[in-house]
């Protein structure tokens, strides 16, 4: 593969800066909190022992990683994302366990030159929702995809349907200036909320055989690493970057309180709503 220009110039600067860092120094926790959807989307898109996968927002390499590990020594599974800090961390992850079979690339999926029809299937773990042009970036990675290949990953559902990954950012809202309503279609975390729209954008990006199923799996992360989460990613994140102190104090002081109903013997508990998607090339 080769990269060319990289048109999503906003979550490129996220992913190699704030974003980016935040995960890397967070990966063991959000590797536990997503193990889940990491053996969902394995399963669903596994080809066969000795085929080749494509991990689109590879992140810190975690789902890469088992993907390699099941098609065995034969096979082989490339990881592509758009932050440099997450590619090198997956990188050295692959040389600390020992996985042969498995590397990863820094570059944009929306516009990389993908070698035409080299890969059995085409996976994602909440990699998929952040392009400029989602159906752009799908049809170009499609290419990447031999005729018949797989394409299997999830997304997050609505914020409605997943109260606990919006509680800190609902805590906060009183002591913050009101922030516009969110744009359905701009890339970020819910932008594939509506399944009905995930299907027209395969639709239109050329798959075929397209199946968008509801999955509700249930998660974890310790208590005591809770206000890491709560106040390293996301929009609240963002917003606390911004805050004067006073404001980000009285934010963090409110979190445990917002967050004590998942919370039971050290240890907060979930169920978070994505969408399985699974496709042919």
């Amino acid at each position: 593969m080769s990269r060319s220009a990289q048109p999503n110039t906003r979550q490129a600067a996220l992913w190699n800066d704030a974003s980016g860092k935040a995960w890397v120094e967070m990966q063991p926790i959000l590797d536990e909190i997503l193990a889940p959807f990491e053996r969902l989307v394995v399963d669903a898109g596994y080809p066969r022992e000795g085929g080749n996968v494509l991990d689109i927002g590879c992140g810190a390499g975690a789902t890469t990683l088992a993907m390699a590990r099941r098609v065995g020594n034969n096979g082989r599974c490339v990881g592509l994302d758009i932050s440099q800090p997450l590619v090198a961390l997956a990188t050295e992850r692959t040389q600390a366990e020992e996985v042969a079979n498995a590397s990863f690339e820094v570059g944009d999926a929306q516009t990389y030159a993908f070698e035409s029809g080299r890969f059995d299937a085409v996976v994602s773990r909440f990699g998929i929702m952040f392009f400029d042009d989602p159906v752009a970036a799908l049809s170009n990675i499609r290419q990447a995809a031999r005729r018949g290949g797989k394409l299997a990953f999830v997304a997050w559902r609505s914020p409605a349907e997943n109260d606990f990954m919006t509680t800190a950012a609902r805590a906060a809202a009183p002591f913050l200036p009101t922030a516009p309503a969110p744009d359905p279609d701009a890339p970020g975390q819910f932008a594939f909320a509506d399944g009905a729209k995930v299907k027209r954008i395969l639709e239109a990006s050329g798959w075929s055989s397209i199946d968008v199923r509801q999955a509700n799996l249930p998660c974890k992360i310790a208590e005591g690493d809770l206000m890491m989460y709560a106040t390293r990613l996301g929009p609240l994140a963002a917003a606390l970057r911004e805050a004067d102190q006073a404001t980000a104090e009285k934010i963090i002081t409110v979190l445990p309180a917002a967050f004590a109903p998942f919370v039971k013997d050290g240890q907060a508990r979930f169920n978070a709503a994505c969408w399985l998607v699974t496709a042919l090339a």
